[in-house]
C-alpha cells in the first residue's frame, strides 16, 4: 500500500513526487495526502449566541463534535464557524460531548483562553446543565459525590463509591425542575468536570437520561447494535496516520493520476461512500449545557425542545 501511495503521488517530500526508492534526507518535510468520507451530521447551522471582541458563544447542537477528532475534520462547530462565518481563530473554552447539545464558549485569542483557563483551574467558574431522566425524580435537592473511573477502551465510564481507590473524585448537584410521571427534567450542577460524570451521576441515582443507551442500564451497551454508533468514530483517530490533508478537497482522492476524484480504489468505503461509524436514526441525548458563570461574567442558552413536560 505504500509503494502505491507513493507512485501516485499521495506521499511527497517537500511537495513533490519523488520514486520509491528515494531516500530521505535530514529535515525533509514527507507529506501523506488521504482520501476520506466524513460522516454526516444532523444539524443545519450552528447558531451565534452573543459574538464580542474577545468571546464568542454558540448554541452547538446535538451530533457535531467541537473540534476534529476521528473521522470529523470539517463537519465539527470549530469547522463550521470558520466555514460558514469566517471565524477564526478560536478557542473552546470547555468541551461538550458530540451528542451533547447547548452553550459553548470559544476565546477569540490565546490571552482571553488563558484568562478563562485559569478561572476553570481556580475552581471559580459555575456550570448548569439540564437532562430529561426516567421516573420521577426526588423533590428535594440530591447531591452525588461518587467517584468516576473512565475506561478508555470502552468509551464508558462508571461510578465508585467515594472512598474507592478506583476513579477520580466527583461530585454534583441535582435539583428537579418538572415531572410528568413518566420523566423529570433535571437542573445538573456539576463541581467537578470528569468524564461522562452527569450522565453517570444520574444513572447512579437511578434516574438515567431517558435515550441514553450507554448508561440506560448497569450493564455496557452494545453499541455496534443499537445507539450512538457514531460516538465509536470519534475514537477511529488511534488507527488512523497522522497526515496532512489538502483542506480544499476533503472527500476527495489527492493524486496526480486520472482516477475519478469520486472513487479511490485504496479507500475501504469506496464505491459506496458511506462513512463508517454512523446511524441514520440516531439521536441526540436529552442533556444540555444551559449557563457557565464565573467572576464578573455568564453565558446562557435557550432551553431545547425537549426540556417542555
Amino acid at each position: 500500500m505504500i509503494i502505491i501511495a507513493v507512485k501516485c503521488g499521495r506521499i511527497q517530500v517537500d511537495g513533490e513526487m519523488v520514486p520509491v526508492s528515494y531516500v530521505v534526507k535530514s529535515s525533509q518535510k514527507i507529506s501523506h495526502f488521504l482520501h476520506r468520507h466524513e460522516p454526516p451530521v444532523m444539524a443545519c447551522e450552528v447558531p451565534i449566541l452573543l459574538k464580542e471582541p474577545d468571546v464568542l458563544t454558540v448554541c452547538k447542537p446535538a451530533s457535531v463534535p467541537v473540534h476534529p477528532c476521528g473521522q470529523y475534520r470539517k463537519n465539527t462547530v470549530v469547522g463550521i464557524l470558520q466555514a460558514e462565518h469566517g471565524l477564526a481563530p478560536v478557542f473552546p473554552i470547555h468541551r461538550l460531548d458530540r451528542l451533547v447539545s447547548g452553550l459553548l464558549i470559544m476565546a477569540r485569542n490565546a490571552s482571553k483562553a488563558d484568562s478563562f483557563r485559569q478561572e476553570i483551574e481556580a475552581g471559580l467558574v459555575k456550570k448548569q446543565y439540564i437532562a430529561k431522566v426516567v421516573g420521577e425524580f426526588p423533590e428535594n435537592e440530591l447531591i452525588v459525590d461518587a467517584n468516576i473511573d473512565y475506561n478508555a477502551r470502552e468509551g464508558r465510564s462508571t461510578a465508585e463509591v467515594r472512598d474507592s481507590a478506583k476513579g477520580k473524585v466527583a461530585s454534583t448537584k441535582f435539583t428537579r425542575i418538572s415531572c410528568n410521571g413518566t420523566h423529570s427534567i433535571v437542573l445538573c450542577e456539576p463541581v467537578t468536570g470528569r468524564t461522562h460524570q452527569i450522565r453517570v451521576h444520574l444513572q447512579y441515582s437511578g434516574h438515567p437520561i431517558a435515550n441514553d443507551m450507554l448508561y440506560i442500564s448497569e450493564q455496557p451497551v452494545d453499541r455496534s447494535i443499537s445507539g450512538s454508533a457514531a460516538d465509536r468514530s470519534s475514537r477511529i483517530s488511534n488507527a488512523s496516520l497522522t497526515s496532512n490533508f489538502d483542506e480544499n478537497v476533503p472527500n476527495e482522492c489527492h493524486e496526480n493520476s486520472n482516477e475519478d476524484f469520486g472513487f479511490d480504489s485504496m479507500c475501504t468505503n469506496c464505491p459506496n461512500l458511506a462513512p463508517k461509524g454512523y446511524d441514520g436514526d440516531e439521536e441526540g441525548l436529552w442533556l444540555h449545557c444551559m449557563k457557565y458563570s464565573g467572576p464578573g461574567w455568564t453565558y446562557e442558552c435557550p432551553y431545547p425542545d425537549w426540556a417542555k413536560l
